[in-house]
């Protein structure tokens, strides 16, 4: 079980991790820490890590719509793109993000398949 970190501790944890980020930079990168830095970089990125994971959650999209909108986003891609990838055609994939259409099977089985998106999820809000 991990130890809860207080906000004090982020705060800290989080200005000495940035500090030894730009060390790091002006270095010309994390190659060139020290081995005390490398531990303390390592340190401090868990100590936010820790924090952020608790009190800065996204929740994930519970929607066809939203999960298309949040892939798109996370793989820059534009609809036409997004259509072409899926195998489906821009005018359906537009309707589906409308609501004006329903998913097909094959449409949830692709962003499965080709996103990575859980077909559960997909089965429990298509």
């Amino acid at each position: 079980m991990k130890k809860e970190v207080t906000k004090k501790e982020f705060e800290i944890a989080d200005k000495k991790m940035n500090n030894l980020l730009a060390i790091a930079t002006k270095k010309g990168g994390f190659d060139y820490l020290s081995k005390k830095e490398s531990l303390e970089l390592n340190k401090y990125t868990q100590i936010v890590k820790t924090y952020e994971d608790e009190h800065y959650t996204i929740a994930m999209p519970q929607t066809v719509q939203g999960l298309i909108e949040l892939k798109m986003f996370e793989n820059k891609l534009k609809q036409k793109e997004l259509a072409k990838m899926l195998n489906t055609t821009d005018t359906k994939l537009s309707e589906i993000m409308h609501k004006k259409r329903k998913p097909s099977i094959s449409f949830l089985k692709a962003m499965h398949l080709i996103l990575g998106i859980d077909g559960n999820l997909l089965l429990r809000i298509a």
